[in-house]
């Protein structure tokens, strides 16, 4: 049988992906207790306020000058999928709906047409620290729905199917299933104009954990898809026989199961596949489209339209301390966990 890894790549800033995937960037950062605003009690001197990527102390304020995150930005072309494993993220959008999220939640947002959003990292907690860890996944929008209407949802952690497995020594492997079908168990339904939304496109996004010594096996695709595994934290995996040191990216073939071994240590790992589009991608910062025309147009229309404009105070928009998880949706209606 031929080897199943096509490909190990290290995993760097952001990881690589293959179509429909477009970016994934794994963030993780050990934020400190948070001062009066939500920001960090640590100093900010040292730093480059405004464009701060240097991991310093263990964290860093990415665009924030005052709260971590990133203030208002625009998308056209494609959706961004949030997964916050820990801690907590501030959404606000220039449709009007809002969010605070984290701990297993995610948020899925088509931008389509165009929108413009606020991603804040609030340090809620004021007497003890306030990790931090999530990923965002550019997922790529063919042509036909570049221009759908923006679509904003969540899925919350205590809806999101979790499927477990044990071998032959009841070692444990929990899949979390943010996208696609695993043994017959589906992900909550993705937005309407989705790649994800037609199941012929197998699109998955699964979180793996492995159990010190687990063993499991990853099923083939029943269609052509991209399938890679992000092996992000760990000590040892065997993929296929194959020892893989941690940190490390695997294209693998997708008409193959694959056995997956791991180490001593508890393992995570990412999976992303899917059907490409295979369509002419031009990306030019946060706009994806099929051509440098569409590029020029878009940037246009931004500066015609601002996409709708900014309707909240300040574009580090974040939610009063005492909020808990929310969702306020364009319609009005609000979610309350």
């Amino acid at each position: 049988m031929a080897n199943p890894i096509l490909a190990i790549k290290p995993l760097g800033f952001p990881w690589e992906t293959r179509d429909p995937f477009l970016f994934c960037v794994h963030h993780a950062d050990a934020y400190p207790k948070g001062n009066e605003n939500m920001g960090p009690v640590s100093s900010l001197q040292g730093r480059a306020i405004g464009n701060d990527f240097v991991v310093k102390d263990g964290w860093r304020m990415y665009h924030g000058s005052k709260v971590p995150g990133f203030p208002s930005h625009p998308h056209r072309g494609f959706e961004t999928v949030t997964i916050v494993q820990k801690g907590l993220i501030d959404h606000s959008d220039s449709l009007g709906a809002a969010a605070r999220f984290g701990f297993g939640d995610v948020q899925w947002m088509t931008a389509g047409k165009g929108v413009q959003h606020s991603e804040m990292f609030p340090l809620v907690n004021r007497e003890k620290e306030n990790p931090l860890e999530l990923f965002q996944i550019w997922l790529n929008l063919p042509r036909a729905g570049k221009f759908v209407e923006p679509h904003f949802s969540m899925q919350w952690n205590e809806k999101i199917p979790i499927q477990k497995s044990f071998d032959d020594h009841k070692r444990q492997t929990s899949i979390k299933i943010v996208a696609g079908v695993l043994n017959g168990e589906k992900a909550l339904s993705p937005p309407p104009d989705s790649w994800a939304a037609t199941e012929q496109n197998e699109v998955a996004i699964w979180i793996i954990e492995m159990e010190p010594q687990a063993e499991w096996t990853l099923p083939a695709s029943l269609s052509s898809v991209n399938r890679d595994l992000y092996f992000f934290e760990g000590e040892a995996l065997t993929v296929a026989g194959h020892e893989i040191p941690p940190y490390k990216g695997l294209q693998l073939d997708h008409t193959q199961a694959v056995q997956i071994k791991n180490g001593n240590s508890i393992s995570r790992l990412l999976l992303l596949q899917g059907k490409p589009i295979n369509e002419p991608v031009v990306q030019h910062g946060p706009f994806v489209m099929n051509s440098e025309a569409e590029i020029r147009q878009t940037m246009l229309d931004f500066q015609k339209t601002q996409f709708g404009g900014w309707p909240w105070p300040t574009y580090e928009h974040v939610h009063p301390r005492e909020r808990g998880r929310f969702a306020r949706y364009v319609d009005g209606s609000e979610e309350v966990k």
